[in-house]
Parts: C-alpha cells; sequence; structure tokens
C-alpha cells in the first residue's frame, strides 16, 4: 500500500504532520524518511538521555545524505508549542527532552544530533569526552588507537567507554562525577595526548592543523570545552549505509569493528542485547589525577 505524500501522527497527545515519508534519506540502503521516524522511536531512550538537557545543534538534509546540508542551532521556526527552547548568548536553541520533539526535527530531515558538552545553565561539563580522528580515510589502525588511549586511562585510574563517531573516528566517553571544570580536564587530556604521542609517535598527533599531521590520529583534547558539541550516543550520521554513533565494549575495540556495522538496521537489536554501556560505568572522580598538576 503506497503511504501518503503527507500524514498526521498523535505523539505524547501531541498530533504532528509528516511530510513527503517515502522520500529517500539514505539512498544507498534505502531508508526513506518513514524507516527513519520508526527508527527514531527506538532510538528515543538513549538518545534524550544524553540531549535532553543541552544546547542542541542539528545538521539538517532536506534532500537526503545526497544533498545539501546546513548546521541548524537556532531552533527551527514555525515550531510547536510542546517545542521548549534555552538561549545561551544570542543563540535560541531547541531542547531535545520528548520524543514528539524529536519527531518533529527527523521530519525536518535532522539527520544528527550534537549537545553541548554543559548542561542548560551550568557551565560544567557534564561528562569528558576525547575525539579520535584519523588523517587517513579509510584509517585501519583507528580502533588500535583508540585500544591504546584506553589503556593508558586505565592506568591512570580512569573509566571509559570507546564509541563509534559514526563517521570515521572514534571518541572515549568518560562518567564524571559533577565538579570538574573544562580547564581542569584539558589539564588532563594535554597531559594525556602528550604521552601517547610520546609514547606513539608514528600512530599520534596532538597537531592541530590537518596539513602538518601526515598520516597520523589526531587526539582532539581541545574539541572538549564549553560552548563546543560532539555528535551524541546513539546518533544518526549522514553517512554511507545510515550509520549510528555506538558506545562499544573493550572487547569489540579489540576485534576491530568496522563503524558501519552500527546502524539504523541494527542499532535496535544491539540495544536489546547490550542495553546502554555508558549508563553502565559509575561516574567518577579525577581529583586524585588532577592533583598531579599545578594550577
Amino acid at each position: 500500500m503506497a503511504i501518503a505524500d503527507k500524514g498526521t501522527i498523535v505523539v505524547d497527545g501531541f498530533e504532528l504532520v509528516i511530510t513527503n515519508p517515502e522520500k529517500p534519506l539514505w539512498p544507498d540502503v534505502n531508508i526513506t524518511k518513514f524507516e527513519y521516524l520508526q527508527k527514531l522511536v527506538a532510538l528515543a531512550p538513549y538518545l534524550l538521555s544524553y540531549c535532553e538537557s543541552r544546547y542542541l545543534t542539528t545538521i539538517r538534509y532536506p534532500h537526503g545524505i545526497d544533498g545539501k546540508s546546513f548546521y541548524q542551532k537556532n531552533a527551527p521556526e514555525p515550531r510547536p508549542a510542546f517545542v521548549r527552547t534555552a538561549v545561551l548568548g544570542d543563540i535560541e536553541y531547541c531542547v531535545l527532552d520528548s520524543l514528539a520533539t524529536l519527531l518533529w526535527l527527523g521530519n525536518l530531515a535532522c539527520l544528527e544530533f550534537h549537545p553541548s558538552f554543559h548542561r542548560i545553565g551550568e557551565d560544567l561539563p557534564a561528562e569528558w569526552v576525547i575525539d579520535v580522528d584519523p588523517t587517513l580515510t579509510p584509517e585501519p589502525r583507528i580502533m588500535h588507537a583508540a585500544l591504546l588511549i584506553g589503556e593508558a586511562l586505565e592506568k591512570m585510574g580512569i573509566n571509559s567507554v570507546p564509541k563509534t563517531s559514526g563517521a570515521t573516528g572514534v571518541q572515549l566517553y568518560v562518567p564524571i562525577e559533577k565538579g570538574h571544570t573544562f580547564e581542569q580536564l584539558r589539564r588532563i587530556g594535554e597531559f594525556l595526548g602528550k604521552y601517547l604521542v610520546q609514547k606513539h609517535p608514528h600512530l599520534f598527533t596532538i597537531e592541530r592543523f590537518i596539513k602538518n599531521r601526515g598520516d597520523k590520529i589526531y587526539i582532539d583534547y581541545l574539541q572538549h570545552w564549553h560552548g563546543k558539541t560532539l555528535s551524541a550516543p546513539y546518533t544518526p550520521r549522514a553517512r554511507p549505509g545510515g550509520t549510528v554513533s555506538t558506545p562499544l565494549r573493550w572487547q569489540e575495540v579489540e576485534d576491530n569493528p568496522d563503524p558501519r556495522d552500527f546502524n539504523l538496521r541494527t542499532i535496535e537489536d544491539r540495544l536489546r542485547t547490550t542495553g546502554d554501556l555508558i549508563k553502565q560505568i559509575k561516574p567518577q572522580s579525577l581529583q586524585r589525577i588532577l592533583d598531579f598538576f599545578p594550577g
């Protein structure tokens, strides 16, 4: 049966108009807007927990991943009454705190969700994230690099969860207790980066300029900062295959998985099996490590 060009659904008591449900958003794997919205329903309990109290930036692809895109910081207009917003500086951000808001954004072809590192109305980081970016594409060493960083963190007494970015990189997600500052976490990150560059000079770099990195993998400890964003755990990505940013077990990292294996078509079964791996790590204090750093 053909799906109409427009329809209305009721979500949490709110009416939401869905337009062009058969529009292909990931043409390479034939994921339409209709299927995408279905997948967002399944992802919502996980994705919302990392976005609901943050300033949200989305990336919109009105004609699917092969078309033009743009970053959306200001909440789109017009917007339904159920959509909440929060102001930071001169930007009125959308607050992604409900399934209805998530599906409204999905209907607008927001294919990626990038929350701030700090919660609305707060200045302190909600977690610590280390971004690991390859210079080469593809980069067969990326999982090995993540493993080495995880081992270095473990030696410092820090528990971390690796996650695919959903694109080409990996991120190390560190649940932390409230109270640490961005400046403090940056000092630890700089120390970690310099240590790994010294220990593995042919693999890692902390060089900011891409043209100076050669074929090395960049440890980006600078991205984690007030007002900046990164791809949320469980956000879809506008990449071939409909990849999803997915937390991994360390044993999986050792097995060198293909990030493309974690996608909109596989994520539901995975979550039924693993749950949210990040939530399984208790928030930790990093004060004993910070005591070694002056300032």
